[in-house]
């Protein structure tokens, strides 16, 4: 069995790696890192848990852990990595937004590979070091990677996506309690949003040169889970001839599902799934992409990059199934 150990364990996307590795064929939970919670039980934090494990959260580290999976804030993982050491072995997928733009993937000789599997699998199987996606970028590079690989990103990219109340992480901020986020929709970040940097870099890595710029609206949505994308841009072909590509593209991808119907979050809620569908309007083409930003946008998503690092089937522990309500 492959051991795993979290760090930064008491987040949503550590709650949804613990559930994941607790069912892993292949794995089993070594440690949860938290120095806040150190001796509560993992169902104190992760009510959902209860009846499931006795586990603590601890305060120490194993060193010799198969594979670590960093859940800390933007920035902490960087501090984590200076601050401890780990076995030559042990291979790190981290969460955060520390490592995924080009600049930053070397970091005190460990090199980090960005890990979307629908782009960089055979990186991804022979890397060490993972720096996972963010969960809007996910949910958008879905959208345009087909048409980035097929060289039509040239003309501008407009792009309004919804997250929900979970993007925001655990801790309670002035817009993401419940009082001001329920029946409430607003913007924030608009052009200047972080994951604007992984995205444009991934993009022109698949044109080999530069794409049309992309505007960016992200919205806070009032639901738990999910980021739903509407996202345009000029396109000359026909709507049949963007089928092709998406299909064409998306051949070897499990996770990623193109559809002829209407998209709707629901049908990827507590799934590591991605639904696509197009429309054609005039010279334009309409992607619509949804993901749920806690799995297939962070933990699930991990998991998938794990199997492929350790040369597991990419899809093992990761058949979850939603629900229509």
């Amino acid at each position: 069995m492959i051991k795993a150990g979290i760090v930064g364990g008491a987040g949503y996307t550590a709650g949804e790696l613990i559930r994941l590795i607790m069912n892993h064929p292949e794995l089993t939970l070594d440690f949860v890192y938290s120095t806040s919670n150190a001796g509560n039980k993992l169902y104190k934090v992760h009510a959902d848990l209860l009846g499931d494990t006795e586990q603590d959260f601890t305060d120490t580290i194993n060193p010799e852990v198969d594979v670590l999976f960093l859940c800390l804030g933007h920035g902490n993982s960087t501090t984590f990595l200076q601050n401890n050491t780990f076995s030559d072995n042990t291979k790190i997928i981290d969460l955060s937004n520390d490592f995924r733009l080009n600049a930053d993937m070397v970091f005190e000789g460990k090199e980090f590979v960005y890990g979307l599997p629908e782009v960089r699998r055979e990186e991804i199987k022979k890397a060490k070091y993972i720096a996972n996606p963010g969960c809007f970028a996910t949910c958008i590079q879905f959208a345009l990677l087909p048409l980035a690989k097929a060289k039509k990103l040239g003309n501008d990219i407009h792009i309004n996506a919804t997250t929900g109340a979970t993007g925001a992480g655990v801790s309670p901020s002035a817009t993401s309690h419940f009082p001001w986020r329920d029946n409430n929709f607003s913007v924030y970040k608009p052009f200047t949003h972080q994951h604007l940097g992984e995205i444009g870099e991934t993009l022109e890595g698949l044109q080999e040169g530069k794409t049309g710029e992309l505007f960016f609206i992200p919205n806070r949505g009032n639901f738990s889970r999910g980021i739903f994308a509407s996202i345009y841009t000029k396109f000359d072909g026909t709507l049949e001839e963007a089928k092709k590509i998406y299909t064409d593209y998306y051949a070897e991808a499990p996770f990623v599902h193109i559809t002829d119907a209407p998209v709707n979050m629901k049908q990827v809620v507590n799934t590591n799934k991605c639904a696509i569908s197009i429309i054609k309007h005039g010279d334009q083409i309409l992607i619509y992409s949804a993901i749920d930003n806690l799995l297939k946008g962070a933990s699930g998503q991990a998991i998938q990059n794990m199997n492929l690092m350790f040369g597991f089937e990419e899809t093992l522990g990761l058949n979850l199934k939603g629900s229509a309500f």
